[in-house]
């Protein structure tokens, strides 16, 4: 028995070295930055929670409790969110090599978030826009699917996705046009590439929800995902509805990506990569996959973003970072393509 069937028949081992490393790395990254900080201080700001104390923070525990747990919080959780929402297309669209961006969720969510920072409003209603717009390309998306007839239901739906993107990519490159060069075009184009520079607690607060409840129907109907996985006719010979249930799942993962999206940016290559690596380690049932690539996605994002926010004086933003690991890996999968997955 090879090595990677045998990591597949035992889930435990392999969540449980997954749980071990995501929480070794959000400890290390609670940890690095700018601000030195050492775990004395992080136990500190431990037994402040618990005890409840409510005496005047540390500079330490300022640093911790504003700015460093709130973005690690974040990563793990932006991250998680875009794998699960890449495993979910991945298995509806019986191809590794789609994202959660294929139904124009993360361009859609590009443009409601320009549009904000064209009209010059604030952090909230920018990310308001982000959120609304991703939502709606891909409500525009299954209206335009549902009006084409006698078509392959997935390919209509991706191919769908894929000219709304391009017309939501084409506003985008419009408003940059006619964005003030001096303070909204920089704004526009560090946002697109992706960061948790100015995150806060209430941006953490604001996401976490909706995360959750695209993940519930997720969760709970999983083992459904794995006959969707076998496609429309088979589904639907063993009792299944693929229309509705491919419905629910494509709104929980849009629901998921624009929330993280409308907070973080637009960080590609995540949903993409991670699912695949997950399905290498775990097998393709997606009662394994789902939690494993969550946990991949949530300690890669956070590695990448360890590395943004050190790696020079300025920070560097995250869509350039995860491409750098995602390009080979996509090229790697094209070329091996042709194997079962």
């Amino acid at each position: 028995m090879d090595k990677r069937a045998h990591t597949a028949l035992n889930p435990g081992f392999t969540f449980g070295l997954l749980v071990l490393a995501v929480a070794a790395l959000a400890f290390g990254a609670v940890l690095v930055g700018p601000y030195p900080v050492d775990s004395a201080d992080l136990v500190s700001a431990a037994n402040r929670i618990i005890s409840g104390d409510t005496t005047p923070l540390s500079q330490a525990e300022t640093v911790l409790f504003s700015i460093r747990i709130p973005r690690v919080a974040t990563a793990l959780l932006v991250g998680a969110a875009l794998s699960a929402a890449g495993a979910v297309y991945q298995g509806l669209f019986r191809n590794p090599l789609v994202s959660p961006d294929i139904l124009g969720v993360s361009t859609g969510a590009g443009l409601g978030a320009v549009l904000g920072i064209f009209l010059s409003l604030p952090v909230v209603a920018i990310q308001g826009f982000a959120f609304i717009g991703g939502a709606v390309t891909v409500t525009l998306v299954y209206l335009v699917a549902s009006a084409v007839r006698n078509h392959e239901p997935t390919l209509v739906l991706v191919l769908s996705g894929v000219v709304l993107g391009a017309l939501a990519s084409a506003c985008i490159s419009l408003l940059k046009i006619l964005a003030d060069p001096y303070d909204q075009l920089p704004a526009i184009t560090f946002w697109l590439l992706g960061s948790l520079a100015g995150i806060q607690a209430g941006d953490l607060a604001g996401a976490l929800p909706a995360v959750i409840i695209g993940l519930v129907p997720l969760v709970l109907l999983r083992w459904r995902m794995n006959l969707m996985a076998l496609g429309d006719e088979e589904a639907a010979t063993l009792g299944v509805d693929p229309r509705r249930l491919r419905l629910l799942f494509v709104a929980a993962a849009t629901l998921m990506t624009a929330s993280v999206v409308a907070i973080s940016g637009v960080i590609g290559w995540v949903g993409l990569v991670m699912p695949h690596i997950a399905r290498l380690v775990v097998g393709p049932n997606f009662h394994r996959l789902l939690p494993a690539a969550m946990l991949m996605g949530a300690g890669y994002l956070l590695i990448v973003d360890t590395i943004a926010r050190t790696l020079a004086e300025t920070e560097t933003p995250l869509g350039v970072l995860t491409a750098f690991v995602g390009a080979p890996v996509f090229i790697w999968l094209l070329a091996t393509g042709r194997r079962s997955w």
